[in-house]
């Protein structure tokens, strides 16, 4: 009887280690993610984070914000709670700091969003960003492609990470043909941001175009990899204005 009593006394106590080992690991784990996570979008605990926002550009109001585009940014902000950032939300005529002071999420075109367009001039050469038939509906053009938009069936935008130096911040660009193809690009980057991790490293640069599909029924959900333009972007036909690319 003393001995049933004590294997089962062993056993509890053995359950209790094993338990609080799996507690344990699981906890280390939980916490390496979350700095990868930080060091993949340059955040950490309490640090501010510019979320740069376009116009809309059919508005009167230059400070008319389109749905798609506030929702955008609701999109990240599951990116930004897990991070334990704080978010700093301006206009994008707003903005009078460098580049790589802040960790930066940057929506919308040039023709809606002023930083977006000193961003393609100065960071990313290869990438064009040229009005269509209609000039709300822009053609993307980038590696000798040209990338034009069927609205509300065939949609693109190019998401990169812009990162300056080994120490610096990184900025994100959402740079769509449309509003809903922001969002749908915002969404592309929470969902793989640890595939993009893994492909470019945690402080690896990128330049993605991605195609949004009948966008018209399905929203931003439907969303495709169509090329990795990184080499093309930041180079282009002149030198940028990058320092050597960091790898992960």
């Amino acid at each position: 009887m003393a001995g049933d009593a004590w294997n089962i006394a062993l056993n509890i106590i053995a359950s209790v280690i094993t338990g609080s080992a799996v507690w344990i690991s699981g906890r280390l784990l939980a916490r390496r993610r979350l700095r990868r996570m930080q060091d993949f979008f340059g955040m950490s605990t309490e640090v501010e984070c510019l979320l740069v926002m376009p116009r809309m550009v059919s508005a009167d109001n230059a400070r008319s914000v389109h749905r798609n585009d506030a929702a955008a940014m609701l999109e990240l902000s599951s990116v930004l709670g897990d991070c334990r950032a704080r978010p700093e939300v301006i206009f994008h005529d707003q903005v009078y700091q460098g580049l790589a002071d802040k960790p930066e999420f940057c929506i919308g075109g040039p023709a809606a969003n002023r930083r977006t367009e000193a961003h393609l001039r100065s960071v990313l050469p290869g990438v064009h960003v040229a009005a269509g038939e209609e000039p709300a509906v822009p053609t993307i053009s980038v590696g000798g492609e040209d990338y034009a938009a069927e609205h509300g069936r065939v949609e693109y935008v190019v998401l990169a990470k812009m990162v300056r130096a080994e120490l610096a911040r990184p900025a994100f660009l959402i740079c769509g043909q449309t509003s809903i193809s922001n969002r749908a690009a915002c969404r592309y980057l929470v969902v793989n941001h640890r595939a993009l991790m893994r492909k470019h490293g945690v402080r690896g640069r990128f330049c993605l175009v991605l195609r949004v599909l009948e966008s018209s029924t399905y929203g931003p959900s439907v969303v495709e990899l169509v090329r990795d333009v990184t080499a093309e972007a930041f180079t282009g036909g002149r030198a940028a204005v990058e320092a050597k690319p960091v790898g992960g």
